[in-house]
């Protein structure tokens, strides 16, 4: 059969099939001016709408949005049309780790020791970004041209909002044989805990090169998980046999946090221990010769000037009423965010937010670069509230700033929002996002061209 390519929208030349699901295909694609490889996922709105999977795709875009890390499959642009949403992403030429594994069975310690690493980086960025991945496994973790891990597919994660009043999540999902026997259980858990276990599985496996919970009966493997029956290898170290039980242990109360993991002895002492600090911000941290995990990317975040992201083409399409995707979502999730766009300097912004949580009597974090945290005083009708902001940078004179109750009650946060927030920031804003977007949507639409691409057959 002829192969033939399409140029999508005039950018990414399209070429062969990389995977497809039931509403999706994944292309490899290059970019036309850069010769950049790239992965495009192109997803049907039709399909999307009818199959009820508006929340999940939702949930996958702002999460992506929010984990921008070195060790994490980044989303580099989302492009549109009237049938179709494009999800321009990191391509990662080495594929999946799985592969790795089922053709050379288990690692050298030193190589098992990099990627574990490399994993624990970047789940613990993703928890302090308050996102649970809830699907870690070797298949979901891939490798770029460097041999550097990737974690990619966040179709199963779940935001810290997505908590109920017990604190707890409630959704079982993940694959059977690396999933925390608290979820099995059905009766809530803590995401981030549940996260630990399934590292803890994937050590086993690059290390053992099998699994540590395996029966062809279902409910049998379900009993060693529940009571963590497993054995470690003869060749383990003491210190990886130490840091698995601890990482497997059945009771999530006391289990190993990411925390404790990056001061345990063959994390920071392991024989790979000169791997590169990942950015943070724009800030790169060498490690060589050092310890690479004495704190957390959290941390490091802390300790820098406030820096804020920068966005990409999603970020001001979203912003039109011709592409905001929010609308193909439930007008819930439009209650509980709104945006703004601001032609003053980061610091402007961050100065104009405190003076707004001193007017409000709220008092005001700064989680990480361009990330800050407004929480109330005194507790609402469902808990203290709890608004996020962040600002992205578009120009250093230009900034997008996304404001977001990620706790406490949505109705609480809509009359603080009206009746403090927007008078308070008045000054710094230039558009918010619904008020006036006109001429925005005409901008945005003249970079998007209405013909389809035809994918290679």
């Amino acid at each position: 059969m002829e192969n033939r390519s399409s140029v999508l929208m005039g950018r990414y030349e399209l070429g062969r099939l990389l995977g497809q699901g039931t509403f999706a295909k994944v292309y490899y694609a290059r970019s036309t001016s850069t010769n950049q490889s790239v992965a495009i996922k192109v997803i049907d709105k039709d399909k999307v709408m009818k199959s009820g999977e508006a929340e999940r795709i939702k949930r996958e875009i702002s999460i992506m949005r929010k984990v921008k890390h070195p060790y994490i499959i980044q989303l580099l642009e989302v492009m549109a049309t009237k049938s179709k949403i494009y999800f321009v992403m990191e391509y990662a030429k080495g594929g999946e780790l799985f592969t790795k594994l089922a053709k050379k069975g288990k690692l050298k310690e030193d190589v098992a020791h990099k990627y574990f690493w490399q994993l624990i980086n970047a789940v613990d960025f993703c928890h302090s970004r308050g996102v649970y991945h809830r699907d870690i496994k070797p298949e979901n973790l891939l490798l770029d041209e460097n041999g550097d891990l990737k974690v990619s597919d966040f179709g199963l994660s779940a935001l810290a909002e997505s908590k109920r009043e017990d604190g707890l999540l409630h959704t079982t999902c993940g694959t059977p044989a690396y999933v925390a026997p608290e979820v099995i259980k059905r009766k809530g858990y803590d995401g981030a805990k549940a996260d630990v276990w399934s590292c803890g599985v994937v050590l086993f496996v690059l290390l053992a090169g099998y699994l540590p919970f395996h029966d062809p009966n279902l409910v049998e493997m379900y009993r060693k998980i529940d009571k963590a029956e497993f054995e470690c290898p003869n060749g383990f170290s003491p210190e990886v046999r130490t840091l698995l039980c601890k990482m497997l242990n059945p009771d999530p109360d006391a289990r190993i946090s990411m925390e404790k993991i990056r001061e345990c002895a063959w994390f920071k002492k392991g024989p790979n221990s000169k791997h590169k600090k990942p950015v943070v911000g724009k800030k790169a941290v060498s490690s060589s010769g050092k310890n690479p995990s004495t704190r957390s990317d959290e941390a490091e975040a802390k300790q820098e000037s406030v820096v804020p992201s920068s966005i990409n083409a999603f970020d001001i399409i979203s912003l039109s009423a011709g592409f905001d995707l929010s609308v193909f979502f439930e007008d819930d999730f439009k209650k509980r965010e709104a945006r703004f766009t601001s032609r003053q300097p980061a610091p402007a912004i961050i100065s104009k937010l405190e003076e707004a949580a001193k007017l409000l009597k709220m008092k005001i974090k700064k989680k990480a670069a361009g990330l800050l945290k407004l929480e109330g005083l005194k507790e609402g009708r469902k808990g203290i509230l709890s608004i996020d902001a962040e600002i992205f940078e578009v120009t250093p004179y230009f900034h997008l700033v996304e404001v977001k109750k990620s706790d406490g009650d949505t109705l609480e946060f809509q009359k603080i929002l009206k009746e403090g927030i927007r008078p308070a920031l008045q000054d710094i804003v230039w558009i918010w996002q619904g008020d006036d977007q006109s001429q925005q949507s005409q901008q945005s639409e003249q970079q998007l061209q209405t013909h389809e691409p035809q994918p290679q057959q």
